[in-house]
């Protein structure tokens, strides 16, 4: 009988590697093809990542479509491993699954996401939610909450928005958002663009650029339902313009998201 840790169990293995099993049902497809399907994933954190992935128990994995990496992409992940690439649906992908070398982790396969590598997969799932970039964190909150807070927000000088009706978005481990209906935001001064990004705690965004060529306003128009308050609304990196919450102008950040935004 297959014994699993219980969700209370978190772990450091010798490697540096952070782990702990999820009850969450995970699946993974590529085209029509479901490649993972796992009842009893479980979550790592590599040393240099923000963000986890998941391993999976060997059971779980179509492992017949697996094949040794003609390629493998030694020193992409923590310790030694073994790469596989994977073919399914017609197609090949190099390097899309991998095993961790931490004894906790022996008979666990690895797929990455899509923040750092792409894995390959067409969809992810937690349940029956499709999830992007990257596996939720069950220690990271994000909350969206309406507020009748007076924001302001300037570019070089010039304002751009000014509301006493924001949404503030609370996320663990960065800069609060101020979420502003486009009505108090000066869209004459915003240039629609065609970049777009995902997250898996709000959904799809689309983005703005200041005359400066840089994409520093977003908006969610279908956000996941955890977040729905924010559908529509419009967020300025906190990182690349002045924010006054309250008559109180707030220090510019410093974030993963500073280098991009110069």
């Amino acid at each position: 009988m297959t014994t699993f840790p219980t969700a209370r169990d978190v772990r450091t293995t010798p490697e540096g590697l952070l782990w702990e099993p999820s009850e969450r049902r995970v699946r993974g497809i590529k085209g029509d093809i479901t490649v993972v399907d796992s009842r009893h994933p479980v979550l790592v954190w590599e040393p240099d990542m923000p963000v986890p992935l998941y391993a999976f128990p060997r059971a779980d994995v179509r492992e017949d479509l697996l094949r040794p990496a003609k390629n493998p992409q030694t020193g992409t992940h923590t310790g030694s491993q073994v790469f596989y690439d994977l073919e399914a649906d017609g197609e090949l992908v190099e390097n899309a699954a991998w095993t961790f070398p931490a004894a906790d982790l022996a008979g666990h396969i690895a797929f990455a996401w899509f923040l750092r590598w792409d894995s390959g997969l067409d969809h992810w799932y937690e349940e029956d939610e499709e999830i992007f970039i990257h596996p939720r964190d069950p220690h990271k909150r994000v909350d969206a909450m309406p507020s009748s807070r007076h924001v302001q927000v300037e570019i070089d000088g010039m304002l751009v928005a000014d509301t006493h009706r924001p949404v503030l978005l609370f996320e663990t481990g960065l800069p609060t958002r101020y979420y502003i209906p486009c009505e108090d935001v000066r869209l004459d001064l915003l240039d629609a663009t065609d970049f777009r990004t995902g997250c898996p705690y709000k959904g799809r965004a689309e983005y703005w650029s200041s005359r400066t060529g840089t994409n520093i306003v977003w908006s969610y128009p279908d956000p996941l339902p955890a977040v729905s308050a924010i559908k529509g609304l419009l967020a300025f990196y906190n990182e690349a313009v002045d924010i006054t919450v309250d008559e109180h102008r707030l220090e510019r950040p410093v974030t993963p998201f500073t280098e991009r935004l110069k």
